[in-house]
């Protein structure tokens, strides 16, 4: 019978030098040895117990490949892997490749693990610093500093790529999470609310399809480009008044959405377009495809309006919005938009102002003063407020 070992494993140093080092022995049984790289003996104490802990958590591996990994080789495996579809749209992905192109160039040649807060701070001053670079055909030309819009979406692109490295244990922790990005960024994430009034304004000048994109959108919530555009005909269904979502952004995103009388009014005139096609919404270019594309139609409707620009996917949040504002709960505006984080509902519902003020009206300034209400009372008549005379 072996021996009992007396530790787990030890730090020591060696003949020479001043750092320490760490021995201790895998799942399977076998010495490993490593530098703690660090002289202070409680730090190279901590790095034995984050070792120990990743083997009994039979993390051991992946942990050791993680302080290895250089970011030029996490951005191609993430690219391959997280972000084509049908992971993530189309779109999203040229976004990444994009974004990950000028990332590339700052971090490639690092270790995933040596990405710190102060170096993607350095690296966001000194892309506000740079100004957009547009070939021609005697090489480049330089236009107006690049837009701090732009710049926050590489950041967010390079948080969610660290985001998944720590749920593979690649990494401890975010460094995106001590960041401070240097500028204030206008407009980020504040959605359009459409009135009503601005919705048939908007209706009025557009061409039919899109008339009837927007009533859908604003009935509906649906998403344009991944829910909307690639309908088929037979996902629809007039009687029952739902539509059926067999692709989507999110797990949640497949599912039956119920049809308002708005809603299908406005399905019914679109249905009546297309032809013998099978999309709801076919390309004019393509015969056998749908419409992928509506941002041309959507500028010169807005012009012809005279509305200010705003994203057509903020319809979105405009139908979020009008849910909130009608009285229905935090929980089931989520479940209508059909996502499954609740956080992500106060990014598409906007309380308007004139919406607080109406909300100001039901103050009620005398509510500790409430006159005493018999309990037979409170059965015969219906529920109110009653205040003290």
């Amino acid at each position: 019978m072996p021996r009992a070992r007396k530790y787990d494993g030890v730090v020591y140093r060696r003949a020479g030098t001043e750092i320490w080092w760490i021995r201790y022995r895998d799942r399977k049984g076998v010495a490993r040895r490593e530098s703690s790289l660090t002289a202070d003996w409680q730090e190279a104490n901590k790095k034995l117990r984050e070792r120990l802990q990743a083997r009994d958590d039979n993390l051991l591996e992946v942990i050791r490949k993680g302080e290895t990994l250089a970011y030029g080789q996490w951005a191609d495996f993430f690219l391959e892997n997280y972000s084509k579809p049908p992971v993530r749209a189309e779109k999203t992905h040229e976004a990444n490749e994009r974004c990950i192109k000028h990332l590339k160039a700052a971090f490639a040649m690092g270790r995933l693990v040596d990405i710190t807060a102060d170096s993607i701070e350095m690296y966001l001053r000194d892309r506000l610093r740079q100004r957009v670079r547009v070939k021609v055909k005697l090489g480049y030309r330089e236009l107006g500093a690049i837009k701090a819009t732009t710049i926050h979406q590489e950041f967010r692109v390079l948080r969610r790529m660290l985001n998944v490295a720590v749920r593979k244990k690649l990494l401890a922790a975010n460094p995106c999470s001590g960041v401070e990005f240097p500028v204030a960024v206008k407009g980020l994430f504040r959605p359009h609310y459409v009135a009503w009034s601005e919705q048939l304004k908007i209706e009025s000048h557009g061409p039919q399809h899109l008339r009837n994109i927007v009533r859908i959108i604003t009935e509906t919530g649906l998403r344009i480009y991944k829910e909307l555009t690639p309908m088929r005909k037979d996902q629809v269904d007039l009687q029952n008044a739902v539509v059926w979502i067999p692709d989507s952004k999110t797990p949640n995103g497949i599912a039956e959405v119920p049809l308002t009388s708005l809603a299908i009014e406005a399905f019914k005139s679109q249905m009546a377009i297309p032809g013998e096609g099978p999309f709801l919404f076919p390309s004019n270019r393509n015969p056998s495809g749908h419409q992928t594309a509506l941002k041309t139609v959507w500028q010169k409707t807005l012009r012809r309006a005279k509305v200010p620009y705003f994203r057509i996917y903020d319809l979105r949040s405009t139908y979020a919005t009008r849910l909130s504002a009608g009285g229905v709960a935090d929980e089931w505006v989520t479940q209508m938009l059909r996502q499954s984080d609740a956080q992500v509902f106060k990014k598409y519902s906007q309380m308007k102002l004139q919406m607080k003020r109406e909300a100001l009206v039901k103050l009620n300034r005398r509510a500790n003063e409430m006159a005493p209400v018999a309990a037979d009372a409170l059965i015969a008549a219906p529920m109110c407020t009653v205040t003290v005379q």
